[in-house]
């Protein structure tokens, strides 16, 4: 028995090593029985059995953009938005705190970061950048390893009736150098319910031990999977179901402690599970694929698809269907969830899964122009049902897609258009240079792939200089770090053990609601209360939990309750400081507040010793938390201001608040007009001109459920759950028949705001700019910083009045002309860079570009009158010959080079070089060989040679060229320059 378990170990580890490759034809049927229901169906059959039979509460997928998680691109696993239950820091008071056993369906992206498909994608039959994982989650201990398998068993072999025969488990054999024992719990469960001994079979960490990250919850794994070959020889294995038993955490030391609960998490690809319900080889076969696969061979009129791979799909058809499929799911999912092909992070990664579905429809499939675009009602059919939003913003998935597929096609166009102009600069054995591929790239400015731009050069017999290359992106990643917003620090924090330890002894949630108390005074101002509490523990900076700090010391307090705001919610936190009661002469400094799991964290530095049970008076900055205040209302306001000019539709993606500026991203069509960013304001402006009193209340988070026109954000809210109201009561706002949320700004928002509005005094909007296709980034002040921009505004105007009045009397001197030009330039970098309304710096920058555009005509005209004088004195002293070699009189080189462009043109058969001689002993040259001269003779060597004379440098062309140097010997020059030319001739 011992030797066959043996061998089916090793037979097994083989499977697994070549699980991911389903090899072979795709469409090979491995089943017999009938065709079972459709994807649909079996997701639904998924949600029904854990919510009819079991008890889960059914959530829905969030968006694919993380939730507050920088450390992910993309939501890969449906434990994401759990994350917050694992490590114990989910608010108490939101509905996630009571999950205990849920179940969902949630929408994965796996391309760009630690989990990358996107290369495989096409080349074998069971890759994906998108995919939906079935899980089911049990929390705090409602049900750990025996009830997770056994649901498991039911729904795979009775739900879905797949043979029993036809699956193998694998369970966690221990790791002895953690000190990990095999977890024969979850084998002897297996075997008890009725699987084969011969089928269950243990691994290693590698292949049997979960861990969220290089640190955090972890623990053993049994895995479900499934024979391709059945009875008909070797097992050949896919996994299909992932069950996770979180008991572990991972310390910074790498070491292994127990959770303070523990949690079971489980994970199923629906894309395979359907392919083995449906007796497929292949996801791409399957009824979630077959309509794309469908459409794209009638849109492209290809041969229909095979699936096949490798050396079998000639001129690679297949693996193009297979990469057009996938991708447009991607795209289309993640536009619905607000992520646009951009520029950077996310959005980057999504504009090359667009170019790579664009190149390999175009090139491979030969698709018509807008092609990707049609696909996208195919995908809404098929996932529209599903996930609602598919549907909701089908329009402007299309608009995006077609718009950008659109642009690539442009670019791919003039890539190879430059290609091809470099080329011809190019000697035989020249290397294609570095420069013009990164301005090529997705890096540079046409958005070309580096993999498209060397297979384009590879066509056509040239190397590129990879050496170079390799140095450009080195570069760019450097100057991306120094560009970078600087990574704030992330303080003292409660880890799960510090929570796991409090929710043991029961203490309760920090009391924060003093934060709320505040109030007006009846001169205008704000009189915010002070608040006394109770240290219940202190924290050193490496987070042990100590009775004491002594004096100096960095320490996290945690208190009662606190009237500090705590950094979240897009606000800053509170700053301030604390004393102990009886001696209010010492204060320590609070810098920050942090919440934790419900517990929030004080940071200080005592400057005295401080002990458990010590009675403290908290103060906070009170200009700091009105400038929050400020800012937060402000920001309301803006999100209403926004959907009232751009269309009720429109929808926040995020914003960020300290007192000094407010940081607002919104989901928009296009870049917003001059206009529209105006009549935002001025929406604003009207709001805080009617001083209307902003309302605030504590509801049930049910009774905001379905409230028209209310905002709220992808966040998880605490229940009751505060609303915001301006102008009208928040019964009022709530009532469904009033319609005010569509009147007013009527936001979920657990943060400070102003009273009234008219403290806002006045908002700017300062700043814009795209972060992605379909999202727009805008800066704003308010009060006396918005005053103070409107001012820098009104000065930059009159300056921009002023120039062109100044433009429109003409000159007739170069110098005079050059020194408008340059005014306009200095006027043109400081509206570019000035705090001023957005609208008036885009107004004024189309004003700078059409008068820059005049001054450099004015000098041009200038200039060329200038040249054509002394081109007629040259004339008159050089009789015609083949060589004119002299010096003259210029204030700049663009007049030097058309005196030698005119001689040039009135002597075609003269080869010119003219020195102009310039203060401080510096020397202007150009040349111009004529035409028929020698190949040898070229412009660039010959003013290298007269250049290099003067200890200067030189660059053009062939035919023509320029250079500097400098010289108090002008005669040797003209002696070079001639000699030179003569020998050449």
């Amino acid at each position: 028995m011992a030797a066959s378990m043996a061998a089916a170990a090793r037979r097994l580890r083989r499977a697994f090593r070549r699980s991911p490759l389903w090899g072979g034809l795709s469409r090979r049927p491995f089943s017999s029985e009938p065709p079972p229901a459709s994807a649909t169906a079996v997701r639904d059959a998924f949600l029904s059995f854990f919510r009819d039979r079991h008890g889960h509460r059914l959530v829905p997928s969030t968006s694919v953009r993380p939730r507050g998680d920088p450390s992910l691109l993309f939501v890969n696993a449906g434990m994401n938005q759990f994350k917050p239950i694992f490590l114990g820091t989910v608010d108490p008071r939101s509905e996630m705190a009571g999950f205990r056993r849920v179940a969902n369906s949630q929408k994965c992206v796996r391309a760009g970061g630690r989990h990358n498909d996107l290369e495989d994608v096409g080349r074998d039959l069971s890759h994906h950048t998108f995919f939906e994982m079935l899980g089911n989650w049990a929390f705090g201990g409602e049900y750990f390893k025996e009830e997770a398998c056994r649901m498991a068993w039911e729904l795979l072999t009775q739900v879905y009736g797949i043979p029993e025969d036809r699956l193998w488990v694998s369970y966690f054999g221990g790791d002895p150098k953690a000190g990990l024992d095999p977890d024969l719990e979850s084998r002897d469960i297996w075997l008890s319910l009725g699987v084969c001994a011969s089928h269950v079979l243990s691994f290693g960490p590698q292949e049997n031990f979960w861990e969220m990250g290089n640190t955090g919850p972890c623990g053993p794994c049994t895995e479900i999977h499934y024979d391709l070959a059945g009875r008909g020889g070797a097992p050949q294995l896919v996994e299909l179901w992932n069950l996770v038993f979180i008991q572990h955490n991972r310390e910074a030391d790498g070491s292994l402690q127990p959770l303070p609960q523990r949690h079971v998490d489980t994970g199923m690809g629906l894309e395979r599970l359907v392919a083995v319900l449906q007796g497929t080889r292949s996801t791409y076969d399957t009824d979630l694929f077959s309509p794309l696969l469908d459409a794209i061979q009638q849109g492209c009129g290809v041969s229909p698809y095979l699936g096949r791979v490798g050396a079998a799909d000639e001129g690679r058809t297949d693996m193009a269907y297979r990469v057009v499929a996938d991708h447009i799911r991607t795209l289309s999912v993640c536009i619905a969830d607000g992520v646009c092909p951009g520029m950077s992070g996310a959005p980057l990664v999504l504009r090359r899964i667009l170019r790579r579905a664009v190149r390999f429809s175009t090139e491979v499939l030969r698709a018509p122009p807008g092609f990707l675009g049609s696909l996208v009602p195919v995908v809404v059919e098929t996932l529209g049902d599903a996930y609602p939003e598919l549907r909701k913003h089908s329009a402007q998935i299309v608009n995006l897609v077609s718009e950008d597929e659109a642009a690539f096609l442009a670019s791919l166009q003039r890539g190879r258009h430059i290609i091809d102009q470099t080329l011809r600069r190019l000697g035989p054995s020249d290397l294609f240079p570095a420069e013009v591929a990164w301005s090529l790239s997705l890096s540079g400015n046409l958005g070309l792939p580096l993999d498209l731009v060397e297979l384009m050069l590879e066509e056509k017999g040239v190397q590129l200089d990879s050496a170079g290359l390799a140095r450009l992106a080195q570069e760019e990643a450097q100057h991306r770090s120094r560009q970078a917003e600087p990574a704030q620090e992330r303080g003292l924090q409660l880890n799960v053990h510090a929570l796991g330890e409090l929710q043991r002894r029961g203490v309760p949630p920090t009391d924060d609601s003093p934060k709320y108390s505040y109030s007006l005074r009846p001169s205008g101002g704000y009189e915010f209360g002070t608040c006394e509490a109770q240290v219940l523990q202190l924290y050193t900076e490496d987070g042990t939990a100590v009775a004491s700090v002594g004096k100096g010391q960095r320490c996290g307090l945690l208190l009662d309750k606190t009237n500090f705001y705590a950094e979240q919610g897009g606000q800053a936190s509170d700053r301030g400081y604390l004393v102990r009661v009886g001696q209010e002469d010492v204060l320590f400094p609070v810098p920050r507040a942090q919440v934790c799991g419900g517990f929030i964290l004080h940071e200080a530095v005592a400057p005295e010793g401080l002990k458990v049970g010590d009675q403290v008076q908290l103060h906070v900055d009170e200009a700091w938390r009105l400038g929050c205040m400020e800012k937060h209302t402000a920001t309301h306001l803006l999100n209403w201001a926004l959907r009232q000019t751009l269309g009720p539709g429109t929808e926040q993606q995020g914003s960020h608040l300290n007192p000094e500026r407010l940081r607002f991203d919104v989901a928009t069509q296009a870049p917003l007009t001059p206009e529209q960013l105006r009549a935002v304001e001025g929406t604003v402006q009207e709001a805080v001109g009617q001083d209307e009193a902003v309302y605030m209340e504590e509801v049930a988070l049910a009774r905001t459920a379905h409230i028209p026109g209310l905002r709220f954000l992808d966040e998880v809210y605490p229940d009751p759950v505060r609303v915001v109201s301006v102008g009208v009561p928040v019964a009022e706002a709530l009532d469904l028949a009033s319609q005010a949320a569509l009147q007013t700004s009527v936001e979920l928002c657990c943060g400070t705001h102003l009273l009234r509005t008219g403290a806002v005094g006045d908002l700017v909007i300062v700043g814009e700019r795209q972060l992605s296709r379909g999202t727009t980034r805008l800066l704003a002040v308010t009060g006396e910083q918005a005053q103070q921009a409107r001012e820098v505004g009104q000065a930059l105007a009159q300056e921009v009045g002023a120039a062109a009045e100044r433009l429109s009397r003409g000159s007739q001197d170069v110098v005079e002309a050059q020194r408008l030009s340059k005014d306009m330039g200095r006027l043109t970098d400081a509206v570019d860079t000035a705090v001023m309304p957005q609208w008036q710096r885009r107004e004024l920058q189309a004003t700078l570009k059409v008068l820059q555009r005049r001054a450099n005509t004015a000098i041009r005209k200038l200039e060329t009158g200038q040249a054509a004088q002394k081109t007629q004195e040259l004339l008159r002293r050089h009789s015609e010959g083949p060589l004119i070699v002299d010096t003259v009189s210029t204030e700049s080189l663009s007049v030097l080079v058309k005196v030698v462009r005119q001689l040039c043109e009135r002597a075609p058969r003269t080869s010119v070089l003219l020195l102009s001689p310039q203060p401080l002993g510096h020397v202007l040259c150009a040349c111009q060989v004529a035409q028929g001269t020698t190949p040898a003779f070229t412009a660039e060597a010959w003013a290298l040679a007269v250049c290099s004379h003067m200890g200067g440098k030189a660059w053009g062309s062939q035919v023509v060229a320029q250079g500097t140097g400098t010289t108090a010997d002008l005669e040797a020059a003209l002696r070079t320059a001639r000699a030179y030319a003569l020998n050449q001739l």
